[in-house]
């Protein structure tokens, strides 16, 4: 799980990656430890494909994550930030656990295109978090859509709501690194396992996509429509089987594989049918498939 601690901003170091933000203190859940180095971003893009930027992205405390929407949002709801369930600050979330409207005063620094941040957000409460089935947070902010824009000049992430596609070319947009990953999807895992925890449908990278720690909740968007279509949240460090920072994938018929350095995102197509008018989750609404408390 893509936390951040220090060997991971050692690794920028050693590789000459130039300044990186100051590492949050590891949470009582346990952390991604990463060995492996930032690589220069290297997905070539076809020139019918928009160049993504950090605009919308926010940096957590230890992750990542963006300011989303929905198609059916309106500019006066109040603004949504998405985020992995593992990073969560009160912890992660149990096996089979969904939190719903949760208190939460965290922040967020909201950057701009350059990952420059540019001000200081702040949730109202945990509209919805799960580790189960997917791996996902979101925050419920104390202002709108159009303030947002209004103030700063950067409009909120839409969130797609149908499936992604394999080859799609996709950017990793990390606001914690200001960093941006550029590769392809390879493919789908019927299931993913990792520790406790169990995903459906995960997201698999080509191997450009090389993600650390800290890369955790990053939004996934596809360069030919600039939404979102997952969230960044594991990769395969040592080679080890299903364990935590180890996920294996396992198919309909049980078989497991495992591939060591290659990197994974949870689906995000669900999401949208899960909120209803003002930005208000309705978890019983028809076409809703997210886990139920």
């Amino acid at each position: 799980m893509r936390k951040p601690l220090v060997a991971a901003l050692l690794a920028l170091v050693i590789a000459g990656a130039g300044a990186a933000p100051a590492v949050a203190a590891p949470e009582s859940a346990p952390a991604h430890v990463s060995a492996q180095a930032v690589p220069a971003d290297t997905g070539a893009a076809a020139p019918t494909l928009q160049a993504v930027s950090l605009a919308g992205t926010v940096a957590l405390s230890n992750c990542s994550g963006s300011v989303v929407r929905f198609p059916g949002s309106a500019d006066t709801d109040p603004a949504l930030v998405l985020s992995n369930g593992h990073c969560l600050e009160t912890g992660f979330p149990d096996p089979g656990e969904v939190i719903v409207g949760q208190a939460s005063s965290r922040t967020f620094g909201l950057l701009n295109s350059a990952g420059t941040k540019v001000a200081t957000l702040r949730a109202s409460k945990v509209a919805y978090s799960t580790m189960t089935d997917t791996d996902i947070t979101i925050y419920q902010l104390t202002t709108t859509y159009a303030a947002i824009r209004n103030s700063y000049g950067i409009s909120a992430l839409t969130v797609q709501n149908t499936h992604p596609v394999a080859g799609t070319a996709i950017t990793v947009a990390s606001g914690y690194w200001k960093r941006l990953y550029n590769c392809s999807i390879d493919g789908f895992a019927y299931r993913l396992k990792e520790g406790s925890w169990t995903w459906k449908d995960s997201v698999r990278y080509t191997s450009a996509c090389n993600t650390i720690g800290g890369t955790s909740g990053s939004p996934v968007v596809d360069q030919s429509t600039g939404k979102v279509v997952a969230v960044n949240n594991t990769g395969n460090e040592d080679g080890e089987r299903c364990t935590v920072n180890n996920p294996c994938e396992v198919d309909a018929s049980g078989n497991v594989t495992v591939r060591q350095g290659i990197n994974y995102a949870e689906e995000t197509y669900q999401i949208p049918a899960c909120f209803t008018t003002g930005n208000r989750l309705a978890l019983n609404q028809s076409g809703c498939v997210l886990p139920k408390p």
